[in-house]
């Protein structure tokens, strides 16, 4: 149940999360689109405390002060890592023990994940020794540290046997990805999907102190579609760490396709899901080849790969385009339906939207947000608590997600 507390033992590694059985790369800083030399970018972000959360720390042992066993506490000052891993680069950021980010902006290195697992962590270790260095932090100060990455992978950090979309070569298959970066660094790791690491920040950002007391649920537009399910301050993960693949869910298909319109169908094998609409993907695979139909002599149909035209689709939405606004309310639609099917199930105190389809000019930012509420059918009781919200600090949620998830599992709460 939430709120329940298990001891942390090998056969319940954690007491944070909710699961079905106990409820030589340049640094590059990122701010919004400028450069300040060829890889050093800055983005703004929000520097703020923030309620704890829960995670699922690896077998590493904690230290007893850190579980609250019986040795005094340690009242040195302490920090968290926090690592996000995509398919191009890693995000890395710094939690002090107090809940302060010590880092406000994205800090960025490539991630080097199609070149295979070994690759990939050595990447993740100087992203990790490059914030602590960003930051000045020493690396004796640093109790745990946060992983989060694409799915699918289990709760465990292990990538699913079929390996994954950002993680093509065979080494990932069935790899334990947490657990080699644990061995890597010496640390205590805890891992989170992507999704569910934003979804995490996103519920813990909107409500701070009162983040116990409320439920939420994310969807991550990207690639494909993320998310994750949040009640009372906790992921739920569920029995094989797969709760929160919102991008799989089942929607209507009636009034938000085009009379003709072909159904939609998922790289998973599914069709109708929203994940085969409300992401890159599905716009490459479904929505922009029919809608290209509508519009003869658009000039997406002369851009090739397809890949590229789907990637430049949202600049033309930005723009009043409307082929591309024709598509991107058909996701606001999707993502609307899932919101009304989870409100029925869960009725949250909040839904958000993250990811790069809202990461574009506010008023189309806004134009999308407000066609999600459109067609997020909540009773008159749910709309009156309910909230319809951005994902904060959208490209940094992933690292601050699983730093916050880590520092609960340090603190033991």
């Amino acid at each position: 149940m939430p709120g329940s507390r298990l001891p942390v033992t090998d056969e319940y590694p954690c007491t944070f999360c909710v699961t079905q059985r106990d409820i030589d790369y340049p640094i590059r800083v990122r701010h919004g689109t400028a450069r300040r030399g060829a890889a050093h970018r800055v983005r703004d972000g929000t520097r703020a405390r923030h309620g704890l959360v829960l995670a699922r720390p690896g077998p590493h042992t904690l230290r007893s002060e850190q579980r609250g066993g019986g040795a005094m506490a340690n009242t040195a000052p302490w920090v968290v890592v926090g690592l996000d891993n995509g398919g191009t680069s890693n995000n890395a950021t710094v939690l002090d023990s107090s809940g302060r980010f010590l880092v406000d902006r994205m800090v960025e290195t490539p991630s080097l994940v199609r070149e295979g697992p070994e690759v990939a962590l050595a990447q993740l270790v100087r992203a990790f020794e490059g914030v602590l260095e960003l930051t000045g932090t020493p690396r004796s100060a640093v109790r745990a540290v946060g992983l989060d990455s694409p799915g699918p992978a289990d709760a465990n950090g292990v990538i699913a046997s079929t390996g994954a979309t950002n993680f093509g070569h065979p080494a990932w298959r069935g790899f334990d990805f947490r657990g080699a970066l644990e061995a890597r660094l010496g640390l205590p790791v805890v891992y989170l999907n992507d999704g569910n690491a934003a979804a995490l920040y996103a519920h813990h950002a909107h409500f701070g102190a009162e983040a116990h007391e409320r439920s939420s649920v994310a969807a991550v537009v990207g690639t494909g579609l993320g998310g994750g399910v949040v009640v009372h301050g906790r992921v739920v993960t569920g029995a094989a760490g797969m709760a929160g693949e919102l991008g799989h869910v089942h929607i209507p298909l009636d009034g938000l396709l085009e009379e003709g319109q072909p159904a939609p169908t998922c790289n998973c094998g599914f069709t109708g899901d929203v994940e085969s609409i409300a992401s890159l993907t599905g716009i490459e695979r479904n929505l922009l080849p029919y809608w290209l139909t509508r519009f003869p002599g658009h000039e997406l149909a002369d851009v090739e790969p397809l890949a590229k035209a789907a990637r430049l689709l949202r600049g033309h939405a930005e723009h009043g385009d409307p082929l591309a606004l024709k598509i991107f309310e058909q996701q606001a639609i999707a993502i609307g339906r899932l919101f009304t099917i989870l409100g029925n199930v869960l009725d949250p105190d909040a839904y958000f939207v993250g990811g790069g389809v809202v990461e574009a000019a506010p008023r189309f930012r806004d134009w999308f947000l407000g066609k999600v509420r459109e067609h997020t059918a909540l009773r008159a009781e749910q709309r009156r608590i309910a909230t319809v919200a951005l994902v904060r600090d959208r490209d940094m949620a992933g690292a601050r997600g699983v730093a916050l998830a880590a520092l609960a599992a340090v603190r033991g709460e």
